[in-house]
């Protein structure tokens, strides 16, 4: 067997000597007045003594003119600077531009047959603080069944019509004028409507038995509810008798519609429909008197 030895080629070898050498001619320094290798495109011409020393002289004055400003604002009170986030303040508008002079608000409320007569018969002591509490302007339609409010220049809130509607809302659910007239005068008071069938689907006898828990004897019940929650109830049981043949009526089918609208603040009405809401599923009414009892000691002692 006859192993041959190979040497390495000196070509290459060579080859990157040379290129070594080149690499090292190009970064020597080039001698005063002679250019080096390659620079020949760079060449520029020597830059005279005069434009350095102006060049000089310019970045001086903006290096003092950085430390002048660094040295104001270390010197100066942050409280007296401007606040960068600060949100603008305006003043507040005058009632007179907030509300349209353009064009008057109009609003219409429907008034049941039922309440046509008391509306007449009250009528003085409703339109008396629609016109002089909120400025509005009211008339009744008869034959429309309804009382009209419009805003006028004397209107001197932007609520003011909403407030009108509601207190002649209340006047024809059913809610004494006394009672209606705190809507206009306190601003956290609201008006709660729901039916029984809402709670419990009766018909029949269940249904009356349901409204007369919810009555008592002389409307005791009721008054207990109103005076331990501070609220006002009103029972609207409406039969719909129009249109319907005698068989109907012979036979006692007559639909009902059996509604409860409750007056006050928002935590006080919640207290009263949890206890009606008790009477309709057929909690004894003594059981909801200990309830009240209980809910009014507590609100006499939030009280003090």
């Amino acid at each position: 067997m006859v192993a041959i030895h190979a040497e390495p080629s000196t070509s290459t070898t060579t080859h990157k000597k040379n290129r070594r050498k080149i690499s090292k001619k190009n970064l020597k320094p080039a001698e005063p007045g002679q250019a080096r290798e390659g620079d020949e495109d760079m060449h520029e011409e020597p830059i005279s003594s005069e434009v350095a020393e102006a060049a000089q002289a310019a970045v001086l004055e903006e290096d003092n003119g950085n430390a002048d400003d660094d040295e104001l604002m270390i010197d100066s009170d942050p409280s007296s600077l401007p606040a960068q986030n600060a949100a603008p303040s305006f003043p507040p508008l005058p009632a007179s531009a907030q509300r349209s002079t353009l064009k008057s608000e109009t609003r219409r409320i429907p008034i049941p047959p039922h309440r046509m007569t008391p509306l007449k018969k009250d009528w003085v002591n409703i339109f008396g603080p629609l016109t002089e509490i909120l400025g509005l302007q009211v008339r009744m339609n008869v034959q429309r069944k309804a009382v009209e409010i419009r805003t006028s220049k004397h209107t001197k809130e932007v609520g003011a019509l909403q407030k009108g509607a509601d207190f002649v809302k209340s006047f024809a659910l059913g809610f004494d004028v006394n009672d209606a007239i705190a809507l206009l005068r306190l601003d956290d008071l609201y008006l709660d409507s729901f039916e029984i069938k809402d709670v419990k689907t009766l018909h029949g006898d269940h249904l009356s038995r349901a409204i007369g828990r919810i009555a008592g004897q002389d409307g005791k019940t009721k008054f207990t509810i109103e005076n331990a929650s501070r609220t006002r109830i009103v029972l609207a049981d409406t039969y719909v008798s129009h249109f319907l043949p005698l068989y109907y009526l012979a036979a006692n089918l007559l639909p009902s519609s059996s509604k409860i609208h409750i007056l006050g603040s928002f935590q006080n009405i919640k207290i009263a429909r949890d206890a009606i809401v008790s009477l309709i599923l057929g909690s004894p009414p003594g059981k909801v008197y200990a309830g009240l009892r209980t809910v009014s000691s507590r609100m006499r002692q939030r009280a003090l």
